[in-house]
Protein backbone atom coordinates (compact mmCIF):
# COMPACT_ATOMS: atom_id res chain seq x y z
CA UNK A 1 0.00 0.00 0.00
CA UNK A 2 3.00 2.19 0.44
CA UNK A 3 4.57 1.17 -3.05
CA UNK A 4 0.96 2.55 -4.49
CA UNK A 5 0.46 5.79 -2.56
CA UNK A 6 4.74 6.68 -3.06
CA UNK A 7 3.20 6.06 -6.97
CA UNK A 8 0.70 8.01 -6.64
CA UNK A 9 2.33 11.16 -5.27
CA UNK A 10 4.85 10.95 -8.21
CA UNK A 11 1.92 11.14 -10.75
CA UNK A 12 0.20 13.90 -8.69
CA UNK A 13 3.91 15.69 -8.67
CA UNK A 14 3.09 16.58 -12.88
CA UNK A 15 1.61 19.30 -12.12
CA UNK A 16 2.73 22.05 -9.90
CA UNK A 17 0.96 25.47 -7.99
CA UNK A 18 3.74 27.85 -8.12
CA UNK A 19 3.83 31.57 -7.10
CA UNK A 20 5.65 34.11 -8.86
CA UNK A 21 7.42 37.51 -7.73
CA UNK A 22 4.50 39.11 -7.67
CA UNK A 23 2.65 36.27 -5.11
CA UNK A 24 -0.01 35.13 -8.10
CA UNK A 25 -0.41 31.59 -8.46
CA UNK A 26 0.52 29.95 -11.85
CA UNK A 27 -0.51 26.51 -12.34
CA UNK A 28 2.51 25.01 -14.81
CA UNK A 29 2.69 21.52 -15.91
CA UNK A 30 5.74 19.35 -17.47
CA UNK A 31 4.91 19.72 -20.87
CA UNK A 32 4.77 23.82 -20.46
CA UNK A 33 8.05 23.84 -18.55
CA UNK A 34 10.21 21.59 -20.80
CA UNK A 35 9.33 23.39 -23.99
CA UNK A 36 11.30 26.55 -22.23
CA UNK A 37 14.22 24.38 -20.56
CA UNK A 38 16.50 25.17 -23.57
CA UNK A 39 15.54 28.52 -23.42
CA UNK A 40 16.54 28.59 -19.54
CA UNK A 41 19.37 26.18 -20.12
CA UNK A 42 20.87 28.94 -22.51
CA UNK A 43 19.96 31.92 -20.16
CA UNK A 44 17.26 33.47 -22.47
CA UNK A 45 14.02 33.54 -20.28
CA UNK A 46 12.91 36.77 -18.34
CA UNK A 47 13.34 36.69 -14.73
CA UNK A 48 9.96 35.77 -14.01
CA UNK A 49 9.81 32.72 -16.19
CA UNK A 50 13.59 32.14 -15.21
CA UNK A 51 11.92 31.73 -11.72
CA UNK A 52 8.93 29.90 -12.25
CA UNK A 53 11.03 26.80 -14.36
CA UNK A 54 13.77 27.00 -11.62
CA UNK A 55 11.00 26.23 -8.97
CA UNK A 56 9.23 23.78 -10.97
CA UNK A 57 13.13 22.15 -11.22
CA UNK A 58 13.24 21.72 -7.38
CA UNK A 59 10.31 19.71 -7.07
CA UNK A 60 10.18 17.67 -10.31
CA UNK A 61 12.88 15.54 -11.11
CA UNK A 62 12.01 14.37 -14.43
CA UNK A 63 12.18 17.95 -15.67
CA UNK A 64 15.23 18.35 -13.40
CA UNK A 65 17.29 14.93 -15.48
CA UNK A 66 16.06 17.03 -18.93
CA UNK A 67 17.65 20.23 -17.89
CA UNK A 68 21.16 17.84 -16.82
CA UNK A 69 20.73 16.68 -20.60
CA UNK A 70 20.63 19.89 -22.28
CA UNK A 71 23.24 21.43 -19.86
CA UNK A 72 25.87 18.57 -20.64
CA UNK A 73 24.76 18.55 -24.67
CA UNK A 74 25.54 22.25 -24.32
CA UNK A 75 28.48 22.16 -22.92
CA UNK A 76 29.92 19.11 -25.40
CA UNK A 77 29.47 21.31 -28.40
CA UNK A 78 30.92 24.17 -26.56
CA UNK A 79 34.00 21.98 -26.27
CA UNK A 80 33.82 21.64 -30.18
CA UNK A 81 36.41 23.31 -32.12
CA UNK A 82 34.78 26.33 -34.34
CA UNK A 83 35.88 25.52 -38.62
CA UNK A 84 37.96 28.08 -39.60
CA UNK A 85 37.05 30.16 -42.81
CA UNK A 86 39.03 29.80 -46.29
CA UNK A 87 42.36 31.14 -46.10
CA UNK A 88 41.17 33.33 -49.12
CA UNK A 89 37.67 34.05 -47.69
CA UNK A 90 39.09 38.02 -47.10
CA UNK A 91 40.45 38.37 -50.76
CA UNK A 92 37.66 37.09 -52.31
CA UNK A 93 35.06 39.20 -50.35
CA UNK A 94 37.16 41.97 -51.04
CA UNK A 95 37.23 41.30 -54.42
CA UNK A 96 33.52 40.62 -55.09
CA UNK A 97 32.60 44.22 -52.83
CA UNK A 98 35.26 46.26 -55.46
CA UNK A 99 33.66 44.69 -58.36
CA UNK A 100 29.59 45.39 -57.09
CA UNK A 101 31.23 49.54 -56.34
CA UNK A 102 32.78 50.13 -59.35
CA UNK A 103 29.67 48.48 -61.11
CA UNK A 104 27.64 50.97 -59.46
CA UNK A 105 29.84 53.85 -60.13
CA UNK A 106 30.03 52.88 -63.77
CA UNK A 107 26.07 52.62 -63.85
CA UNK A 108 25.70 56.21 -62.19
CA UNK A 109 28.47 57.77 -64.75
CA UNK A 110 26.94 56.07 -68.06
CA UNK A 111 24.76 57.92 -70.57
CA UNK A 112 21.55 56.74 -72.04
CA UNK A 113 24.01 55.33 -75.66
CA UNK A 114 25.73 53.06 -72.77
CA UNK A 115 22.51 51.51 -71.42
CA UNK A 116 21.29 50.94 -74.95
CA UNK A 117 24.90 49.31 -75.96
CA UNK A 118 24.85 46.74 -72.70
CA UNK A 119 21.09 46.11 -73.55
CA UNK A 120 22.28 44.98 -76.91
CA UNK A 121 25.50 43.28 -75.23
CA UNK A 122 22.83 41.52 -73.04
CA UNK A 123 20.24 40.31 -75.77
CA UNK A 124 22.26 39.64 -78.79
CA UNK A 125 25.14 37.67 -77.18
CA UNK A 126 25.50 34.58 -78.99
CA UNK A 127 23.30 31.54 -77.69
CA UNK A 128 23.37 28.41 -79.58
CA UNK A 129 20.44 26.37 -78.38
CA UNK A 130 18.11 29.47 -79.08
CA UNK A 131 19.89 30.42 -83.02
CA UNK A 132 19.65 26.70 -83.59
CA UNK A 133 16.28 26.15 -82.82
CA UNK A 134 15.78 29.55 -84.79
CA UNK A 135 17.46 28.46 -88.25
CA UNK A 136 15.36 25.37 -88.18
CA UNK A 137 11.90 26.80 -87.95
CA UNK A 138 12.93 29.43 -90.48
CA UNK A 139 13.81 26.39 -93.41
CA UNK A 140 10.89 24.48 -92.13
CA UNK A 141 8.53 27.50 -92.78
CA UNK A 142 10.16 28.55 -96.02
CA UNK A 143 10.05 25.63 -97.31
CA UNK A 144 6.27 25.30 -96.57
CA UNK A 145 5.49 29.24 -98.39
CA UNK A 146 7.76 27.69 -101.23
CA UNK A 147 5.97 24.50 -101.54
CA UNK A 148 2.86 26.79 -101.63
CA UNK A 149 3.64 29.23 -103.81
CA UNK A 150 4.94 27.20 -106.64
CA UNK A 151 2.40 26.48 -108.80
CA UNK A 152 1.46 30.31 -109.13
CA UNK A 153 5.28 30.66 -109.35
CA UNK A 154 5.13 28.60 -112.39
CA UNK A 155 1.22 29.80 -113.49
CA UNK A 156 3.45 32.70 -113.40
CA UNK A 157 6.27 31.78 -115.88
CA UNK A 158 3.91 30.21 -118.32
CA UNK A 159 1.83 33.38 -118.66
CA UNK A 160 4.70 35.25 -119.16
CA UNK A 161 6.18 32.88 -122.15
CA UNK A 162 2.49 32.64 -123.73
CA UNK A 163 2.71 36.42 -123.60
CA UNK A 164 6.27 36.93 -125.21
CA UNK A 165 5.11 34.09 -127.45
CA UNK A 166 1.91 36.14 -128.71
CA UNK A 167 4.08 39.31 -128.77
CA UNK A 168 6.23 37.43 -131.42
CA UNK A 169 3.79 35.73 -133.58
CA UNK A 170 3.19 37.79 -136.51
CA UNK A 171 0.06 37.18 -138.70
CA UNK A 172 1.02 36.90 -142.77
CA UNK A 173 -0.43 40.32 -144.36
CA UNK A 174 -1.51 37.79 -147.15
CA UNK A 175 -4.53 35.90 -144.70
CA UNK A 176 -6.48 39.43 -144.37
CA UNK A 177 -5.35 40.91 -148.36
CA UNK A 178 -6.65 37.17 -150.10
CA UNK A 179 -9.07 35.07 -149.12
CA UNK A 180 -8.71 31.62 -147.31
CA UNK A 181 -7.25 29.23 -149.84
CA UNK A 182 -7.96 25.48 -148.87
CA UNK A 183 -5.08 24.33 -151.05
CA UNK A 184 -2.58 26.15 -149.18
CA UNK A 185 -1.11 24.85 -145.94
CA UNK A 186 -1.89 26.92 -142.49
CA UNK A 187 0.43 26.69 -139.39
CA UNK A 188 -0.75 26.42 -136.13
CA UNK A 189 0.00 30.05 -135.19
CA UNK A 190 -2.27 31.92 -137.69
CA UNK A 191 -4.65 29.43 -137.61
CA UNK A 192 -4.85 30.50 -133.73
CA UNK A 193 -4.41 34.38 -135.06
CA UNK A 194 -7.37 33.81 -137.13
CA UNK A 195 -9.87 32.48 -134.67
CA UNK A 196 -9.05 35.06 -132.14
CA UNK A 197 -10.59 35.82 -129.89
CA UNK A 198 -12.49 32.68 -129.53
CA UNK A 199 -9.66 31.02 -128.84
CA UNK A 200 -9.25 32.12 -125.45
CA UNK A 201 -12.99 29.80 -124.49
CA UNK A 202 -12.21 27.22 -126.89
CA UNK A 203 -8.78 25.20 -127.89
CA UNK A 204 -7.70 25.65 -131.67
CA UNK A 205 -7.01 22.62 -133.79
CA UNK A 206 -4.18 21.59 -134.89
CA UNK A 207 -4.24 22.13 -138.73
CA UNK A 208 -1.40 19.14 -138.92
CA UNK A 209 -2.67 16.85 -136.34
CA UNK A 210 -3.95 13.59 -136.58
CA UNK A 211 -7.36 14.98 -135.60
CA UNK A 212 -7.48 17.21 -137.91
CA UNK A 213 -6.96 14.82 -140.58
CA UNK A 214 -9.55 12.37 -139.29
CA UNK A 215 -11.81 10.95 -141.87
CA UNK A 216 -13.54 7.40 -142.45
CA UNK A 217 -13.85 5.70 -145.85
CA UNK A 218 -17.26 4.45 -147.06
CA UNK A 219 -16.00 1.07 -147.67
CA UNK A 220 -14.52 1.23 -144.30
CA UNK A 221 -17.82 1.62 -142.33
CA UNK A 222 -20.38 -1.21 -141.88
CA UNK A 223 -23.43 -1.97 -143.75
CA UNK A 224 -25.65 -1.08 -140.70
CA UNK A 225 -23.80 1.93 -139.83
CA UNK A 226 -24.07 3.80 -143.11
CA UNK A 227 -26.23 7.05 -142.69
CA UNK A 228 -26.51 9.40 -139.84
CA UNK A 229 -24.44 7.99 -136.85
CA UNK A 230 -23.42 11.03 -134.60
CA UNK A 231 -21.28 10.78 -131.63
CA UNK A 232 -20.85 13.26 -128.53
CA UNK A 233 -17.73 12.93 -126.73
CA UNK A 234 -15.93 14.93 -123.71
CA UNK A 235 -11.84 15.29 -123.66
CA UNK A 236 -9.80 17.03 -121.61
CA UNK A 237 -7.12 19.57 -123.45
CA UNK A 238 -3.86 19.67 -122.02
CA UNK A 239 -1.02 22.93 -122.41
CA UNK A 240 1.15 21.28 -124.93
CA UNK A 241 -2.35 20.79 -126.90
CA UNK A 242 -2.70 17.17 -126.53
CA UNK A 243 -6.02 15.88 -125.10
CA UNK A 244 -7.03 12.47 -123.78
CA UNK A 245 -10.48 10.95 -123.60
CA UNK A 246 -12.48 11.74 -120.80
CA UNK A 247 -16.44 10.73 -121.14
CA UNK A 248 -18.65 9.90 -124.52
CA UNK A 249 -22.02 11.16 -123.69
CA UNK A 250 -23.22 9.47 -126.66
CA UNK A 251 -21.32 6.55 -128.49
CA UNK A 252 -21.54 6.12 -132.16
CA UNK A 253 -22.94 2.90 -133.69
CA UNK A 254 -19.83 2.21 -135.29
CA UNK A 255 -17.80 1.32 -132.23
CA UNK A 256 -14.43 2.17 -134.66
CA UNK A 257 -15.72 5.68 -135.35
CA UNK A 258 -14.88 5.82 -131.91
CA UNK A 259 -11.52 4.04 -131.50
CA UNK A 260 -10.35 6.46 -134.55
CA UNK A 261 -11.30 9.10 -132.93
CA UNK A 262 -9.73 8.05 -129.35
CA UNK A 263 -6.43 7.24 -131.97
CA UNK A 264 -6.31 10.33 -133.43
CA UNK A 265 -6.16 12.08 -129.54
CA UNK A 266 -3.18 9.89 -128.46
CA UNK A 267 -1.15 10.24 -132.12
CA UNK A 268 -0.21 13.95 -131.59
CA UNK A 269 -1.10 16.95 -130.19
CA UNK A 270 -4.66 17.73 -131.38
CA UNK A 271 -4.12 21.30 -130.74
CA UNK A 272 -2.16 24.23 -130.68
CA UNK A 273 -0.23 24.93 -127.46
CA UNK A 274 -2.08 26.85 -124.51
CA UNK A 275 0.44 29.40 -124.93
CA UNK A 276 -0.37 29.98 -129.00
CA UNK A 277 -3.89 30.06 -128.06
CA UNK A 278 -3.68 32.38 -124.74
CA UNK A 279 -5.99 30.15 -123.17
CA UNK A 280 -5.98 28.46 -119.91
CA UNK A 281 -3.56 25.29 -119.35
CA UNK A 282 -6.39 23.32 -119.14
CA UNK A 283 -9.97 22.45 -120.41
CA UNK A 284 -12.63 20.64 -121.03
CA UNK A 285 -14.04 20.54 -124.21
CA UNK A 286 -17.13 18.82 -125.62
CA UNK A 287 -17.23 16.99 -129.60
CA UNK A 288 -20.23 16.80 -131.48
CA UNK A 289 -19.04 14.92 -134.26
CA UNK A 290 -21.58 14.28 -137.26
CA UNK A 291 -20.73 11.99 -140.16
CA UNK A 292 -21.37 13.71 -143.71
CA UNK A 293 -21.29 11.27 -146.97
CA UNK A 294 -19.46 12.60 -149.87
CA UNK A 295 -20.00 10.94 -152.85
CA UNK A 296 -18.23 13.34 -154.85
CA UNK A 297 -14.22 12.39 -155.69
CA UNK A 298 -13.13 15.27 -157.77
CA UNK A 299 -12.34 17.72 -154.09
Amino acid sequence: MRIAKFGLRIVKLRKFEIRNSNFEIITMSCDDIQQSLSLYVDDGLTTDERLTVYQHLEVCPVCRARAGELRNLRSSLAMLTAPLPPADLVPVITAALAAKVAERQARRNSTTMDAVNDWALKWLQPRPMRYAFSSLASIIIFTAVFAALRPHMIALREATLAFEQVQITTVPQEWFVAGYDITKPISPESYAALRTPYNTESPSLNPGGALAMLSWEPRELHQSAKGQDDMMIVADVFTNGSASLANVMQAPRDRRMLQDFEKALRQDAAFVPASVDRRPETMRVVFSIQRVDVHERDY
